[in-house]
């Protein structure tokens, strides 16, 4: 995906209406959920909780709903719990798709995201099939508008404190780390006051596939809302080129 296309993402996300928001704030409660039960209430203790806060905020969850979140996962022993589920598959001429889920139901799981392939005219393939095609990192965005650093400054401030890679587009500043480190990372940038418009691990493909179609475009959108609407669904990474 191209660098602008990354920022041009996130403007629109900024703007989603409140429907798309509610979506957004239902994932972000279910990851608050799991780090809770994996790592224990206290974020000081729990890296993984931190960096889903620091999710929580840049998507402009309000703090008393990040709290609420947080005590009825750590308060409430028959809370429901989430299993997570990877599936990978193939869409419209080869395009590669990741989708990552936590489910409470992993029969219904399973059926909707097949369904969602199958709308599309793609298919779920075999654990392993597509996701050597993609390199999991840290990855944080920037937006330049949020941040007066000078570009040098910003970079150097990066390296030191872990970051693997560091890149400047039109719209922003892109920081990759090794997963492992990318805790560590996002909380060194965060005391240094930098502004963060996304921070996540992510999968990043290592080739991108475009697709020239009219039908091929259709049936790829098409995979890809029914993901969008499916509430079990976390994350969605894939390898088309497009979206600008």
């Amino acid at each position: 995906m191209s660098g602008h296309s990354k920022f041009a993402n996130i403007k629109h996300k900024k703007e989603k209406n409140d429907a798309a928001k509610g979506k957004v704030f239902t994932i972000i409660g279910k990851e608050i959920a799991v780090a809770v039960k994996e790592g224990g209430a206290n974020p000081d203790n729990n890296s993984k909780l931190r960096d889903v806060i620091a999710k929580a905020k840049a998507n402009n969850m309000p703090n008393d709903t990040i709290e609420r979140g947080i005590k009825k996962a750590a308060g409430d022993a028959n809370s429901v719990n989430y299993e997570q589920v990877t599936y990978e598959g193939y869409g419209p001429s080869g395009t590669a798709i990741i989708v990552e889920a936590l489910t409470d139901n992993k029969n219904r799981t399973a059926a909707n995201v097949r369904n969602a392939f199958s709308k599309g005219h793609g298919n779920i393939g075999t654990q392993g099939c597509v996701s050597y095609m993609f390199d999991e990192k840290g990855q944080i965005l920037i937006m330049k508008e949020d941040c007066d650093m000078d570009a040098d400054d910003l970079m150097m401030l990066a390296l030191d404190v872990g970051a693997e890679d560091f890149s400047e587009e039109d719209e922003g500043y892109t920081v990759l780390t090794a997963p492992d480190d990318f805790s560590a990372v996002r909380e060194a940038l965060e005391k240094e006051g930098i502004k963060m418009a996304e921070a996540s691990v992510t999968m990043l493909p290592q080739t991108y596939v475009t697709l020239t179609s009219e039908d091929d475009i259709k049936n790829m959108t098409r995979i890809l809302d029914f993901l969008d609407e499916d509430d079990d669904v976390q994350e969605v990474f894939h390898n088309w080129e497009d979206e600008e």
